[in-house]
């Protein structure tokens, strides 16, 4: 079968190592920093860095199969001042990389979520910009370009109390992605982009993990145990239990939702001679936040629900 990457060098594993994020260790060098969001095939990325050898370039993107295609792209060019992160653009900026970190962030063609039901997922809303300002460095600029004009007007009403100053306009294909690439050959000719500078900082601090509390409960019998989700500021769902009772091992994958972070992991009630201990399983990269705290403290309350009744 045909390597779909050549080296995954270039990943950042942002989940499993020191946050925020020092791009100087990560690089080998202090550099000027731009950051791309949504990659897609890394056509621009790539590009900018082969133009400019003398900066470093971040991209992050949610698609795995974008990420396998750029990282091969990049060792077919042998760039050394490329990095990637996958994931949400949101929980990265907010939890793994430190205020005042690039020159630039550009994102070309974003989704525009056209159905007004899917609004609630456009990137570039207020809140984001601002946390986009913070990440900015003093003078820094964030350039959007979008094929979608009625997107291009919902962007310029979010920038208000942003601490951007704006300026739009119309500009023909020049970037030569693949969604450009699609609109040219459908007969668009015209694309809308937004330069936005950063004349006024917006602080935002990074969110940092919490101190992880794990459980143990002297009695666990998986037969009895009964799981009960929380629906209030943050979400917990438990969705399956599984146990092993020549191992003395139960996993209950959960699912986390707050604020801008979903994660999906398992927690593992273990038996140990001092009893059986709840915690996160091994190898799930979890980020030690509240929600994942409320998790595991669940589980201990129904473990020790079951025991008690």
């Amino acid at each position: 079968m045909r390597a779909t990457y050549l080296s995954l060098r270039p990943l950042v594993l942002w989940r499993q190592v020191e946050r925020p994020l020092n791009w100087t260790v990560l690089f080998g060098r202090d550099a000027p920093r731009e950051l791309e969001i949504g990659f897609g095939n890394g056509d621009y990325l790539v590009a900018r860095a082969r133009q400019h050898p003398e900066r470093d370039f971040i991209g992050i993107e949610i698609e795995w199969a974008s990420v396998q295609r750029t990282l091969r792209r990049i060792a077919q060019t042998g760039l050394t001042n490329v990095r990637l992160l996958l994931g949400d653009a949101t929980p990265i900026l907010y939890r793994a990389i430190a205020p005042e970190s690039f020159l630039r962030i550009y994102s070309l063609f974003p989704c525009p979520w056209p159905k007004k039901r899917h609004h609630k997922y456009r990137l570039f809303s207020q809140s984001f910009l601002q946390l986009l300002n913070s990440r900015l460095l003093p003078d820094g600029e964030v350039q959007i370009v979008t094929d979608h004009a009625e997107y291009f007007g919902w962007v310029l009403s979010q920038i208000t109390d942003t601490g951007f100053t704006a300026f739009a306009r119309t500009l023909p294909p020049r970037f030569g992605t693949k969604y450009e690439r699609k609109w040219v050959a459908s007969g668009q000719q015209q694309f809308y982009e937004l330069r936005l500078r950063r004349t006024e900082p917006i602080p935002i601090p990074l969110k940092e993990d919490i101190s992880m509390e794990t459980h143990r409960v002297p009695h666990f019998d998986p037969d009895r145990l009964s799981l009960q989700d929380v629906a209030e500021d943050i979400h917990v769902h438990f969705k399956q239990v599984l146990y092993d009772p020549r191992q003395r091992i139960a996993m209950v994958r959960v699912v986390v939702v707050e604020d801008d972070l979903t994660q999906h992991f398992w927690i593992e009630i273990v038996h140990t001679p001092q009893g059986w201990q709840i915690r996160p399983a091994p190898g799930c990269g979890i980020i030690p936040t509240v929600g994942v705290q409320r998790a595991l403290d669940q589980v201990r309350d129904a473990c020790q629900s079951e025991a008690g009744d």
